[in-house]
Parts: C-alpha cells; structure tokens; sequence
C-alpha cells in the first residue's frame, strides 16, 4: 500500500465570496479506504467534485495526479474514463428506469445505435451479484428500498472499471443493517485491490474501515492520519475537525416539563396509494410543555408516516383519531391550520421538502410566515431582511449574505434554515424529523443547543431520529414503533439502546 494513486496539490477554489478551498493537500495509497473528515462546510464535497471533474480543470487552481499522470479533468466523462468514479450523497438514479438501465445509462452495450439487451442482463446479473444483490436487471428502481439502490449505484460504478470509488455520505439514508452491508461490501473490495475516498459524519463507520483520515477545516489540510498507527479513535477525529475537544455530544438541560399541551388519540392512517392498507394502527402519545419526546424505530416502521399525517394530514388517507391541543380538541386537515394551530415539521428531506434550494436564505424564512412581514398583502422588504439577519446571527449561520442561495451552503447551515423558518413561526409543537442527518458532530451540538433553548421556553418537541445515542442524549421520555404500532414508552431513566431495541423489534404494545 506504499503506491501513491492520488495525489492533489495546492487546491484552491473559490466561490463568490466564498474561499472553499485553500491550499488542500490529499494523498491516497493503492488499495486503501481513505477517509474525508470535517464540519459542514469545510470543503470535503467541493475537493470532490475538483477531482471527479464537477468543477473543471481552469476553475481551481493547484494539481491532481492520478497515477502519476497530471490530469485535467472537463467533466466527470473523461475522470471515468481513467477509473475515477463518485457516487453523491443524493442518488443520482431515475427511479423509472429498470436497475439495468440505470446502471448502463451513457454506457451503453450497443451496436450501431442498437442495445444488445441480453448482454446488458448478463452484465448487469454479475455487477449485482458482486454487491450482493438478487433483484431482476429488470426491476424499476423505483421498488427496491434506498440500501438496495445505494448497492446500485456501485454495481453503476463497477461497470465503469472502477479504480477510485469516491462515496460521498453513502450511508446517510441507510439503516444500520444497510450501513453494515455497505461498510463491507467496502472492505471487500480493499481486499480485491480497489482504492477508495470515504466522506462520512458517523465516525464509528470512518473508524472501523478507514486506513487513513484526512482532515479538513475551514477549506484547509489539518492533518492526515495513519488510523493503526496513530491508534485514531472517534474524540482524536473531532478535536481535529473542530479544533478542540468536544468532551461532551449533548449540551447539558435540567428539564422544566409542565401541563400536557399536545395529545393525539387512537390515530389510524392508512397508506395514499394502496388504501387497504394500514400504515399507522391506533396510536397514542402525548406531549407536556418543555418536554422532548422521542420516536425510536426501524426503517419502516411509520415514524415519518406518523409525523406527516399529524401535520395537517400530508401522509395518508382514511386518516382518523383526535388531536388535542391544550386540553381542547382540534380539527387539522391542511398545513395552513397546523400552522394557525401552533405545529410545525422539520422534514427528514430538507433539500427536497425543507427548502426552495434556488431562493435565498431570507425567502425561505419567511416563506411560510408572509403574514407576519405583510400589511394589505404588501410584502415587507425591509422587515424580510431584518428577520433573516435575525436568525443568521441567532442560529450562527455561516453565510456572507442572507441574499445567498441555500442550494449553496452546507447541510448543517441548509438544517439551520430549516429550523429558522419554523421557530419565526412561533410554534408550540416542533417536530423534528431526522433534524441531524447529514451532519457534523459541531453542527450537531450547535442544532442542540438550539433544540434545548426551545423547549426552555416552554415548547414541546417531538423528535424522530435513526440514531439511537441521540434519541438517548437528547429527549426526556421516548415511544417506541413497529409496523406503525406504538410498543414501548421509555423514561429517560430507564432507556438504553438495549431497551429500545428490544422495544422496537416487537409486534405487540408493551405491557
């Protein structure tokens, strides 16, 4: 593993206002997993996207060397073309198209213009079972789960003689038994030879395959890691990534829980399309003032499901059961009314559902409070801005302006957009779906911080999240869902992951 495979130079790029990348410097050896580690916003994505040929060579400065050749990239064609492949955190299959299709999309087996579709079969049969998949070539990708479609997109790579995979968050949307495939699948192809580039938030997964680690603050080289050597663990990672100590994930709260405020009665939902099936069965919790409360459960299980048809009924059909809202029944069948109700819902999908990522960051927070800047339907423009400079300083959004994108900041500054529109709102119920997915152990404490501020102020919370020490670290009381049940309801003294567990692998409630 003495062979330099990558090399990057002095890469500096810059954006309008923006120095993403200052001076970086990468090395990976032949047939290593390297990893790319830092905050929201260092600058692991955009390093990425110069090597795979996103930006192209004449918009950065600095060098890449790919096996000792100088390369200067136009487009991610010509990176492809010398092994170099980068699967995004965000999916880039057509969920129409059949898994064969997608995975020789713009490399087609053809001849003269025509598809030798039984090769293509074959081919696609050994890709997948390569990555351990047994679904048809024939399968829309639109019916395999987001763990199956992630292998897809490695078998996609494969097929393109792969000697550089580059996974960008691949773990991100996956459950830990998909996180555990994929991790792997990963550590089986070092075996075979492969090199890989690995940028991941969950540093447990950097530590168990990583060889190497690089680090990245404030688009520059912190250092670089020999995992063995340096006998690396997850606290040597963040104070690298932060620059200090971060001795603590979940800032301290005394809890001040008062009077329930928020209650929802024997809800059943039953799923938009295939109505003759029930998706939430005959659920009951409740929330008090200045309480946090947890959803735990598998993919699959109806958290999101849950959490959308109680605002404003934007999941289901044949929803029924009551909402009561400080001890008085409550009727909420649109958005509008959950709003005009005191409820708000961060989505899990904040760049598809949580943001207009082509307007700026003033727009969307304002966007779903117009009436709080309006007067006879004119729209204040000078309240607008004020607002936002508000909540860029209050949630320490690191942007230059308010006028900038929010297509362009980085997944923790895009979540603190999210959160900022929501709180303008004034809301007495905040849920919370995935609030930190995608995230940075820094930005995560800061989204805490803020979480715990709201409920001090007597709001109510309720947080779904996949991961297991968060829901502990954070929440005072969790329930637990299977198959659209609710099965246990932990105290924060009683609850561990072996506990929740156990609650959300069961069919029947708790009792």
């Amino acid at each position: 593993m003495s062979n330099i495979i990558l090399e990057m130079r002095n890469i500096t790029k810059e954006f309008p206002g923006v120095k993403a990348l200052d001076n970086v410097n990468l090395k990976v050896r032949e047939g290593e997993i390297h990893a790319l580690c830092g905050e929201n916003g260092a600058g692991k994505s955009t390093l990425m996207k110069v090597l795979s040929g996103v930006y192209p060579y004449g918009t950065y400065t600095g060098d890449i060397l790919f096996q000792n050749q100088v390369c200067t990239f136009k487009d991610i064609k010509q990176s492809e073309e010398l092994g170099i492949v980068i699967i995004h955190q965000e999916l880039a299959l057509i969920p129409e198209l059949s898994i064969a299709e997608n995975i020789f999309l713009g490399n087609e087996i053809a001849k003269s213009g025509v598809i030798n579709w039984n090769v293509t079969s074959m081919k696609t049969r050994e890709l997948l079972k390569k990555v351990g998949l047994e679904e048809s070539p024939n399968t829309k990708v639109d019916s395999i789960g987001v763990g199956k479609q992630q292998l897809v997109e490695i078998a996609k790579a494969l097929s393109k003689e792969v000697k550089l995979l580059i996974l960008d968050e691949p773990t991100a949307s996956l459950n830990e038994d998909d996180s555990e495939n994929l991790l792997n699948l990963l550590l089986a192809f070092k075996e075979q030879g492969m090199s890989a580039i690995i940028i991941s938030h969950k540093l447990n997964e950097i530590e168990k395959v990583a060889d190497s680690i690089t680090i990245i603050r404030d688009g520059q080289t912190i250092e670089t890691l020999d995992v063995k050597k340096d006998k690396v663990n997850e606290d040597r990672i963040i104070k690298g990534m932060v620059g200090r100590d971060l001795t603590n994930r979940y800032p301290e709260r005394t809890p001040k829980i008062g009077k329930t405020i928020f209650e929802v009665k024997n809800w059943n939902v039953y799923h938009p399309l295939h109505t003759e099936r029930k998706v939430i069965d005959d659920v009951n919790l409740h929330i008090r003032q200045g309480e946090i409360v947890g959803i735990a459960g598998l993919m699959g299980a109806g958290r999101t499901e849950l959490a959308m048809s109680i605002f404003g009924k934007t999941y289901g059909k044949k929803i029924s059961g009551e909402i009561i809202k400080d001890g008085k029944q409550v009727e909420i069948p649109d958005v509008a009314t959950a709003i005009n109700n005191g409820l708000a819902y961060v989505s899990e999908d904040r760049k598809g559902n949580g943001l207009i990522l082509i307007d700026d960051i003033k727009q969307n927070i304002s966007l779903p409070n117009l009436n709080k800047i309006s007067k006879n339907f004119i729209l204040d423009r000078n309240k607008e801005i004020s607002v936002a400079e508000e909540y860029r300083k209050k949630l320490r959004i690191k942007t230059p302006s308010i006028f900038q994108k929010a297509g362009n900041l980085s997944g923790g500054n895009q979540q603190k957009i999210v959160l900022s529109k929501w709180i303008y709102s004034e809301p007495d119920i905040l849920i919370l779906d995935e609030p930190t997915r995608g995230i940075d152990v820094g930005a995560k404490y800061e989204i805490y911080t803020i979480i715990n501020e709201l409920v001090s102020e007597g709001k109510g919370i309720l947080m779904i999240s996949s991961e297991l020490p968060e829901l502990l670290g954070m929440c005072d009381r969790i329930y637990t869902l299977n198959e659209g049940r609710i099965t246990g309801e932990v105290t924060r003294a009683e609850a561990n992951q072996e506990v929740l567990m156990t609650y959300m692998t069961k069919s029947k409630v708790r009792g």
